[in-house]
């Protein structure tokens, strides 16, 4: 989507000034941070392919050797920049918002980037020659936004291959870290930051991690957290242990409450669900979605620091979504 499409073009401009004065400081010379603010622009136009060429080509420039050296040798606070882009859209976002976990993954052709391998990605639908990132968003009801990145860097094939990692410039002190570890540490930082988000969701990756809800807990966070349909749940007076999919299949009818999950391309997305406690106090349970036409079913753990109502659930895994949008545009640009 290039940009002004769906905003007044001087607001615009005047918007992505202002977020680009944000960040000036963060680059050490003046050539740099004018190649920033070109390849930026490029990157929101409409260009059709987003290479070094192309945007150099946009911003006006013989060759790309600009474009180039500020992605290889270029000094830079890459991090002190995420740091600017995080505060912005809390400044403009506000509000007690979501933060969304997802990863996405970048094809690539050879086998010198770093983190790349043979490995499943969404943005393909299968096991393919790719980088993943895991990425964090900040979703409220005046937009959303992504606000932090960490590159997901394979244990066997790179973090224990020393050569490999100093050929690609990885940084001795980074260590293997699961996608769920590294969502938490960009959750953690987005709350150190000042982020007031109640709430966090994220896909199965994250929803299967103990590791991770315990976290959460910890702070004080509440979670709505997709899980697999063989996920165990102690349900009942007995504390008995069941089955997520079976518990769904025991549920009367009248346990069913049908409800949006929020707006869609063709309008409120309607789910039928149903939560069961799933813990001593009423702040746990197992949240189910079952689709009105086809029946299928999706499964969640939640917790909350309060109670809540089955609406508030509803509203957070709906949010989820978001972050996909998020990866649209950015592929779009």
């Amino acid at each position: 989507m290039a940009a002004g499409h769906s905003v007044d073009p001087a607001r615009w401009r005047a918007m992505f000034d202002q977020a680009m004065a944000r960040i000036a400081g963060r680059f050490r010379r003046v050539e740099p941070r004018a190649t920033a603010r070109a390849f930026v622009l490029g990157l929101l136009s409409g260009v059709e392919r987003k290479n070094c060429w192309q945007l150099a080509e946009e911003a006006g420039h013989a060759r790309p050797g600009a474009m180039q050296r500020l992605l290889r040798s270029a000094r830079w606070d890459a991090d002190g920049v995420r740091d600017e882009v995080r505060s912005y859209v809390l400044d403009h976002l506000g509000g007690d918002g979501v933060l969304i976990v997802d990863e996405t993954g970048f094809l690539k052709k050879g086998l010198r980037s770093a983190g790349v391998q043979r490995q499943y990605t969404g943005t393909a639908g299968r096991i393919e020659n790719a980088q993943v990132g895991v990425f964090l968003a900040y979703a409220s009801p005046r937009g959303r936004a992504l606000i932090d990145r960490r590159l997901y860097l394979p244990e066997h094939t790179w973090c224990r291959d020393p050569d490999r990692r100093s050929g690609s410039g990885v940084p001795e002190q980074v260590e293997f870290a699961t996608k769920p570890r590294l969502a938490l540490q960009m959750i953690e930082a987005a709350l150190d930051a000042g982020c007031s988000s109640s709430w966090v969701t994220g896909d199965e990756v994250y929803g299967q991690d103990p590791q991770l809800r315990s976290a959460l807990e910890a702070r004080g966070i509440g979670y709505v957290l997709a899980v697999a349909c063989t996920t165990k749940v102690r349900i009942n007076e007995n504390r008995t242990v069941v089955q997520a999919d079976t518990v769904a299949a025991s549920l009367p009818r009248d346990t069913w409450h049908r409800q949006s999950a929020g707006a869609g391309a063709k309008g409120p997305r309607y789910y039928d669900w149903a939560w069961v406690q799933t813990g001593a106090d009423k702040n746990r349970c197992l949240l189910i979605r079952r689709n009105t036409a086809t029946g299928e079913l999706a499964f969640y753990l939640c917790w909350s620091p309060d109670e809540v109502a089955l609406s508030a659930l509803v509203r957070v895994a709906g949010i989820r979504w978001c972050i996909e949008e998020c990866f649209v545009r950015h592929e779009a640009a």
